[in-house]
């Protein structure tokens, strides 16, 4: 009996920490986009890259989507399945929002600096790969962690892509290159909200089965 306790005991005292190596790493990540949100979006309004703004703007949904995985953690599978769900929205919303600014760009596009987009984009591409690095361990943890990592990946992909535009605008003296770019953004965005919606929304259902069963 003792012995089982003792074993019930480090379950949970493992669990806890689990819990809370999560809530270390995902404050450490909100902080860094936080950060290079300012610092990108500033970047792009100087540069005139819609690439480089877009992808700055991903940076700050990814804020709030660790906040609310912060606050996800400690409030069970239905709570996890609901920051899961609301972050799918919140790619979903950027890649729309994507594609609205792409079709703006094409109408009154004037072709952005390419060496400001190589720098802010290279500074971002460096934060993001941080941020993957502190995300690895947890990928597979739960629907709200795993959901997490997308995000962040999406990111690093995101900043690539400004780099790769950055080079062609400065190759071409053209907006084209970040035109397209922004348009791989945007579906980027949308396949990963996809993804995520699709763990989601099972995740909730199950989750609120035992609610509604005690309610009966």
């Amino acid at each position: 009996m003792a012995d089982h306790c003792c074993s019930a005991k480090r379950d949970t005292i493992a669990e806890l920490g689990r819990k809370a190596s999560q809530r270390r790493v995902l404050i450490a990540v909100m902080l860094i986009n936080l950060a290079m949100f300012v610092a990108e979006f500033g970047g792009g309004l100087v540069a005139r890259s819609s690439a480089l703004m877009a992808d700055s703007v991903d940076m700050f949904g990814d804020a709030v989507v660790y906040a609310l995985s912060l606050y996800a953690l400690k409030r069970g599978a239905r709570w996890e399945a609901g920051a899961a769900l609301a972050k799918g929205g919140i790619i979903l919303a950027f890649g729309l929002a994507v594609i609205v600014e792409i079709g703006d760009k094409i109408v009154n596009g004037v072709p952005p600096s390419s060496s400001l987009m190589l720098t802010f984009g290279g500074i971002a591409l460096a934060a993001n790969l941080i941020c993957l690095a502190l995300l690895w361990q947890f990928r597979a943890e739960n629907v709200n962690m795993s959901s997490t990592f997308e995000c962040s990946r999406n990111d690093v992909a995101s900043n690539i892509g400004v780099l790769v535009a950055a080079g062609l605008v400065g190759l071409t003296g053209s907006a084209w290159p970040d035109i397209a770019i922004g348009g791989i953004i945007a579906l980027i965005f949308l396949r990963s909200a996809w993804r995520v919606l699709s763990e989601a929304i099972p995740a909730w259902r199950v989750a609120k089965a035992p609610a509604r069963e005690l309610l009966q």
